[in-house]
């Protein structure tokens, strides 16, 4: 497949036109970012990583039933994925309090959340991505309510599928985050799984295997997402 000119350039990712009006190329970049985009440095195979990580997700989710915009791999740090009219909200799930919501609410950070919480942000990172609800998403037009609750619906699926694959991998899945969009007027889940947009933590000692590594200056922040892969039965060589 052809890759045409840049259509989108994230802080990680970057994405293609193709001679195929319905597809894109995903272009998972070595760049890692933490605060907004505040910190920002190139860490070698991280773009490989991510891009394996992700399509291993992405398979085992559409294997579930779960629609995604994932095609195929296309080479060690590109993907081909369904163009989407992109829905501008993150939907985030908690399974155990860390990170935002544990300054947010003072509550004790490894705290088991049960139900698990469900939290949208608006995407938009001049404004600090901010916290967001339903009526917000539909009184300003950025989605209507039958795909908030399609979303909804979605994300959860997605958390029952993961929280037992990491499990089984020695892992607990602590929160995530996913982002959706319209592709022939059907709600399905776009951008990407990876280390970068989840916690992900060692069942037995509580290590952090995640992109925390990188914003808490841990270090072996790729061996980690390696080692987390390897769990999983990924093979990255």
């Amino acid at each position: 497949m052809q890759r045409n000119e840049e259509l989108y350039k994230g802080k990680a990712k970057s994405v293609y036109t193709t001679d195929d009006a319905d597809s894109l190329i995903l272009l998972f970049r070595n760049d890692t970012s933490a605060f907004d985009g505040k910190r920002i440095e190139q860490l070698d195979r991280k773009g490989m990583v991510n891009n394996k990580f992700n399509a291993f997700i992405m398979e085992k989710l559409q294997a579930a039933g779960i629609p995604t915009h994932f095609v195929r791999l296309l080479s060690d740090q590109e993907s081909v994925v369904k163009k989407l009219d992109m829905i501008p909200v993150e939907c985030v799930v908690r399974n155990i309090a860390a990170g935002s919501i544990v300054r947010r609410l003072g509550v004790q950070e490894g705290l088991e959340l049960t139900p698990p919480t469900f939290e949208f942000f608006l995407k938009n990172d001049e404004l600090g991505d901010p916290m967001i609800n339903d009526y917000h998403i539909q009184s300003f037009g950025w989605a209507t309510a039958d795909q908030v609750a399609k979303m909804k619906e979605l994300t959860f699926k997605v958390n029952a599928v993961l929280k037992d694959l990491f499990l089984a991998g020695g892992m607990l899945l602590v929160d995530y985050k996913l982002e959706f969009g319209v592709f022939h007027g059907e709600v399905i889940l776009g951008d990407e799984f990876s280390p970068d947009g989840c916690r992900l933590w060692d069942v037995e000692t509580r290590e952090k295997l995640d992109k925390d590594r990188f914003r808490q200056n841990l270090g072996n922040v790729i061996e980690s997402y390696e080692m987390v892969g390897h769990r999983l039965g990924i093979h990255f060589d």
